[in-house]
């Protein structure tokens, strides 16, 4: 039962990108996550990533959470790709999100505006090149700072710049603890630039990413900073005249972090606020309807509420309808149909009710009440909908609950369906002792019960406990990965295909090493490695042949190996991938 309400959907913010070019890739999954296992993003470079945001709702008195798990990905050549299914443990069970199709283009460079009033300004005054702090930085923006609990806020990260940036990694997004948060789906492509002065400077201003937040509680509540990794041409000081002339840059790592952020919450004022009043803040408008008027006893009534408005429409609570007593009523079906975007979250809402009438006679559904708080104007707000006057005919008499009242034979006769006669006759009976309870197979079959359980509880908890650990389960996996790279490998050495050969091999060995050394594979490189290897006490000649190989793999990318047979390469690689697993 509980498993029919989880979702585990993996999703692009495009399915079409040109090589090395940044897109970003998304896990999400309803539950409580006891453990994510991401896929081998075969074919793609990991720029970020995982970075986890999670959010919680409250419909009807059940509270959900979703979890996100966000990758920044860029693919080196072109193709068609699959990202495959990610794994996630939710409430002790297993899912897996569906493959995800991405098809790589000859790279595209970024559109370009002619407007002069809208061209990236990338001049940099000769007095301030030696501080990056000043040339390029993080903001959280925020449209309000000071709101009330409940009352949605639009939070933008954006990156200042005055510099040309080569490179840039995402290293930590805030855990936005406090509020319930929804972030604004971007369907830009490319990202926008667009001219802001800030303290009296120009700068290059790109809205990194929109998130809108709901405060869930009063107090001063603090965002927690952004953390970015930037690749950037600095300028430095010219030696020649060529330098004076055309610029002399030099490329520099620099790790930018924002400012932390603090929110003023207000709780809701005491004083107005109605009877009734549950926690929805904006701005709204509430209509009724029911589908007929006129109905028969235990025939169906439905009974439609719609909110539309602007605000913390998601978080809307039980509505208080005024249903007459002798209508059965069934908890109302619930559909969104909500936009969020830069101005905040706004739609609508609508409640379907499933009322039963049991007794004929004519009954009044009542005004429906409904009170929101307007934070543009500080008061509450009391809203009702209009009352229905519904006529309810006698009905089928085998169709009432009621109808086995009498006790006239036929009429239990028509009920035969539901109760069924006492027997009498003892034509069909037996002794008790010539059953199978009390038998020995009988306490048998109830002892394997309880055992069978707690075996699965067991497994479920050595599974959970061995998954949780992302880096020991890459670790795990690492000969795996290598093993597929190196079959590949095997296939384009049959087929002669000495480029895709060195390639595959190539990426065993640095997809191996980067799972096993849980190094990002964008840093892995011969200093590292080496470095990496020597702590772990692996022999010097192993290492050395690693690196040997490594380089004669991204030589032979580039230009023809004649020296060496492909077919060593391989035996090498592979016996270098055993000797590295008996050693570590």
């Amino acid at each position: 039962m509980f498993a029919q309400d989880l979702k585990f959907t993996a999703s692009v913010n495009r399915n079409e990108v040109g090589t090395n070019e940044q897109f970003q890739v998304d896990f999400s999954v309803n539950g409580n996550v006891e453990g994510f296992n991401p896929p081998s993003f075969s074919g793609f470079e990991v720029l970020a990533g995982p970075s986890q945001s999670t959010s919680m709702s409250s419909i009807n008195g059940n509270t959900s959470m979703n979890t996100t798990f966000s990758y920044v990905l860029a693919a080196p050549k072109e193709g068609d790709f699959v990202i495959g299914p990610a794994t996630v443990v939710v409430n002790g069970r297993r899912l897996n999100s569906t493959p995800v199709h991405i098809k790589v283009v000859k790279g595209r460079a970024a559109p370009q505006n002619n407007a002069a009033q809208n061209a990236p300004d990338n001049t940099v005054s000769a007095g301030n090149t030696s501080d990056l702090s000043k040339l390029i930085f993080l903001r959280e923006v925020v449209d309000k700072n000071n709101v009330y609990q409940g009352q949605q806020i639009v939070l933008n990260y954006r990156l200042y710049t005055r510099v040309q940036i080569e490179q840039n990694q995402l290293d930590k997004l805030p855990d936005l603890t406090g509020f319930w948060n929804e972030d604004v789906k971007n369907t830009q492509q490319q990202p926008q630039v667009h001219i802001e002065t800030y303290k009296g400077v120009k700068y290059n201003v790109i809205d990194i990413k929109q998130t809108i937040l709901f405060p869930e509680h009063a107090g001063n509540i603090t965002i927690d900073p952004i953390e970015m990794t930037f690749v950037v041409q600095q300028p430095v000081a010219a030696t020649n005249i060529m330098d004076q002339f055309f610029g002399s840059y030099k490329e520099v790592k620099y790790k930018a972090k924002s400012t932390p952020l603090v929110i003023h919450v207000k709780p809701l004022p005491e004083a107005g606020k109605p009877e009734g009043f549950t926690g929805a803040v904006g701005k709204f408008s509430i209509e009724a309807s029911v589908d007929k008027t006129s109905l028969k006893t235990n025939d169906a009534l439905n009974y439609k509420v719609k909110v539309t408005g602007a605000g913390n429409i998601k978080l809307l609570k039980n509505l208080n309808t005024a249903f007459p007593e002798d209508f059965e009523k069934y908890d109302p079906k619930i559909s969104d149909t909500v936009t969020e975007d830069a101005n905040g979250v706004s739609g609508s809402r609508i409640y379907n009710y499933l009322l039963i009438p049991r007794h004929k006679g004519d009954y009044t559904i009542g005004e429906l009440k409904f009170a929101y708080f307007n934070p543009t104007t500080n008061r509450y707000v009391s809203l009702s909908s209009k009352a229905f006057h519904v006529n309810v005919a006698q009905g089928a008499t085998e169709n009432n609950v009621t109808a086995f009242s009498t006790s006239n034979q036929q009429d239990i006769k028509l009920l035969d369906k539901d109760i069924r006669y006492i027997k009498t006759s003892n034509d069909d009976l037996y002794r008790d002792d010539d059953l199978f309870y009390g038998s020995v197979l009988y306490y048998l079959l109830l002892f394997i019960g309880p055992v069978l359980c707690g075996a699965a509880y067991a497994y479920r908890r050595w599974d959970i406990k061995n998954n949780s650990d992302l880096v020991k389960v890459k670790n795990k996996r690492a000969g795996k990965v290598a093993a597929k790279h190196l079959a590949s490998a095997q296939i384009q050495l049959t087929a002669n295909n000495t480029q895709g050969f060195y390639e595959d091999v190539f990426k065993g060995l640095y997809g191996y090493l980067s799972d096993k050394l849980n190094i990002l594979y964008a840093n892995l490189d011969r200093e590292t490695i080496a470095a990496v290897l020597q702590e772990r006490k692996v022999d010097s000649q192993l290492i050395n042949k690693l690196l040997d190989t490594l380089d004669l793999c991204e030589m032979a990318r580039y230009a023809p190996v004649t020296h060496i047979s492909k077919q060593e390469v391989f035996e090498k690689a592979k016996g270098i991938i055993n000797d590295l697993e008996n050693e570590i």
